[in-house]
């Protein structure tokens, strides 16, 4: 069976102090990618990856540009490992939320800079945006999309992130979200996890920004994606530069439809999926949605070498 390939980059909760450094050390093209990054925003980015302190990494102004900056790192590396001309085409690209953003650089609708610059932005309105409406995410397993529908009814909170059939996030003010984790426990919830986010992502409590941030968007030269991005409100693939712009506005304060993603470019003949970027979130989540495709983490030099290895008996 021909390999039909998807690469997936990874979202805010998937950053770790040391992210990045092996291939900082080995790689020109990834430390090229962390140079630049700290030239942009003007400190040193990449010395907050590689030594932390957590605290200050975990900030959303921080972890948004850190997690975009480190997967183009990750994908840079990957390319300059690979042969002249052999690098696989994959069919789609898939961001989990600031993951987006990577993908859009990697279908080269954006610039490296580009994309590192808006992350940047992005968190910083982000947060602010959490200090006029303080909330939170809770992930919780075990329960249904209706069920979790009618939580969010009665306790007044969002779905935030539909992930897989049995993990969806959902998300909303601080006062509201301790009778949330109640309601979801009483009804039967395997598990109740607080993300460490400090504002309630992907809903209409983001509206306070969204104004500025569309602005920002708007002002950004974007080109066409050379491959299609599959945005994350719609589940759908999208290409043009208006597609792009008014994705980004609406993916601020809507949900993410990441169970729906990976089903449809399964449906499209996706068989491969290889996540490029610090942490294995997306692939635990794909292998829930789907146990018979493959799937490869790409993280550091490691395993990148095992997947150019690899790529030829797949291919």
């Amino acid at each position: 069976m021909e390999t039909k390939l998807a690469y997936l980059f990874p979202g805010q909760g998937a950053q770790t102090i040391g992210m990045g450094h092996s291939l900082y050390e080995s790689s020109p093209a990834a430390r090229a990618v962390f140079q630049e990054a700290d030239s942009i925003l003007g400190f040193a980015l990449s010395r907050l990856c590689f030594e932390g302190p957590q605290e200050e990494l975990s900030q959303t102004i921080n972890t948004q540009p850190a997690i975009v900056t480190t997967s183009l790192a990750t994908l840079r590396a990957l390319e300059e490992a690979f042969p002249t001309g052999a690098m696989p085409h994959p069919a789609y690209l898939a961001g989990h939320s600031i993951g987006e953003y990577t993908a859009l650089a990697a279908s080269e609708a954006l610039e490296d800079s580009q994309a590192i610059y808006l992350a940047r932005e992005r968190g910083r309105l982000m947060h602010q945006a959490s200090l006029k409406n303080p909330g939170g995410m809770l992930a919780v397993i075990g329960l249904s999309e209706v069920q979790l529908e009618e939580i969010c009814h009665t306790a007044g909170v969002y779905m935030a992130n539909i992930n897989c059939p049995s993990q969806i996030v959902l998300s909303g003010a601080k006062e509201n979200l301790s009778e949330t984790a109640h309601l979801a426990k009483t009804r039967g919830a395997l598990r109740v996890i607080p993300l460490e986010v400090s504002g309630a992502f992907h809903t209409p409590l983001m509206n306070v920004i969204s104004e500025e941030f569309e602005k920002i968007v708007y002002q950004t030269p974007f080109k066409e994606a050379g491959i299609p991005i599959i945005a994350n409100t719609s589940a759908l693939p999208i290409k043009s530069a208006s597609e792009i712009k008014a994705e980004l506005s609406r993916q601020l304060c809507q949900g993410v439809q990441w169970q729906k993603s990976v089903e449809y470019m399964i449906a499209q003949g996706v068989n491969t999926f290889v996540e490029i970027g610090p942490g294995r979130v997306l692939t635990g989540l794909v292998r829930r949605i789907n146990s018979e495709v493959k799937l490869f983490n790409l993280s550091d030099e490691a395993s990148i070498m095992e997947f150019v290895r690899a790529w030829p008996t797949l291919s």
